[in-house]
């Protein structure tokens, strides 16, 4: 057995921060004393015999620092070390190595492999004690840094598309693009200014945060990305993101879903949504507070087919019912003037077709 030399005064007091420990070495009577040492400063310590009996621990027991020794049979510590580095769970997870031999070439080998440290046999108390604090708190360090880097994900994963996230995260800009066939949604609650009024913020907030998680729910299950909430108002794009054979035919369904859970609501709300298909171009505005847009024409006619939409109904132009009227009944509200478009037939879609037709006439 290597040993240990004396204790320092002091060396004994329990540690401010406890960790989760494995002590890897072949020699029982090592073992025994690193454990009752590292119990001692308030540490909780696993052991294993070699290489082998230490990969099965940590695949199955959670560990902040593995002490592994350099010379055992079955799995040495270089080559247990090679396996820990090219394992993605446990590749991160600190490794003080131990030797007593007096050839440093492969504690070198160790350190260029991604050991923190090393530790000579017999142990020093001290030095035992400070190279153990020092890489836990690397660790909890790391820990802290991993934990910012997943909630900002999560944040940014909140606020934009996925795939946005991703080229967002990998190039600190996302590139602007334009899609060829998508199909804008809006909606608008009838009469929700005048509901608020004389109702708490709380109130208020209450409900549309109700509203607005169910109507988050019902859009993404007919493959719809939300774009933005404004107020009461609410804005979602079809095959923006993921591809669909029709975008309008998802919108429209998605849209008549939203108004259905707008009227069973408590208060029974009444929603007009507007739906358009057509191109769009899309990208990640601002740099302080991050939205990401669409923008071009099929937004702004899908805006004005929400506001000629009477309540509780979901409305289209002409050139977006040609899209779906195998699929979906509607009636003509009449011709509008749209401010650079000139006149467009609006429809009123009346609810899905009992048999897919031929069709692609105005009405059904």
């Amino acid at each position: 057995m290597a040993g240990e030399e004396a204790p320092a005064a002091g060396t004994d007091a329990p540690a401010a921060e406890p960790g989760r420990l494995l002590v890897v070495d072949d020699d029982e009577g090592n073992r025994q004393l690193l454990e009752r040492r590292l119990r001692r400063l308030g540490h909780d310590v696993l052991c294993a015999a070699d290489g082998r009996e230490a990969l099965a621990l940590l695949r199955r027991t959670p560990r902040d620092l593995v002490l592994l020794d350099l010379q055992m049979p079955v799995l040495d510590g270089e080559e247990t070390l090679r396996i820990l580095r090219a394992d993605p769970e446990l590749q991160r997870l600190p490794v003080i190595v131990l030797s007593a031999s007096r050839d440093l070439s492969r504690v070198v080998r160790c350190i260029g492999l991604g050991a923190e440290d090393y530790l000579p046999k017999p142990f020093n108390p001290v030095l035992l004690r400070a190279r153990i604090d020092a890489c836990l708190g690397k660790k909890r360090l790391q820990d802290r840094e991993a934990e910012q880097r997943r909630r900002i994900e999560e944040l940014l994963h909140v606020i934009l598309p996925k795939d946005v996230a991703r080229e967002l995260q990998a190039t600190r800009q996302v590139q602007p693009r334009a899609v060829a066939e998508v199909a804008v949604l809006f909606t608008d609650l009838a009469g929700f200014t005048s509901w608020c009024s004389g109702k708490s913020a709380i109130a208020v907030h209450r409900e549309l945060q109700g509203l607005v998680e169910a109507f988050e729910e019902i859009s993404a299950r007919h493959g719809l990305e939300k774009i933005k909430t404004i107020g009461d108002s609410f804005m979602a794009v079809a095959g923006l993101v993921s591809p669909l054979p029709n975008p309008a035919a998802a919108a429209v369904a998605c849209g008549l879903e939203l108004a259905r859970a707008a009227a069973t609501h408590g208060e029974g709300w009444r929603l007009r949504v507007g739906v358009h298909a057509g191109p769009v171009s899309a990208g990640v505005i601002g740099r302080q507070k991050y939205q990401y847009d669409v923008w071009g024409d099929t937004v702004n006619i899908a805006s004005r087919m929400e506001q000629a939409a009477p309540p509780g109904s979901v409305c289209v132009e002409a050139s977006t019912w040609v899209r779906i009227a195998a699929l979906y009944a509607g009636e003509s509200l009449g011709v509008v003037s749209l401010k650079g478009k000139g006149e467009r037939e609006i429809l009123r879609i009346t609810g899905p077709r009992s048999a897919p037709t031929d069709g692609g006439a105005a009405v059904g």
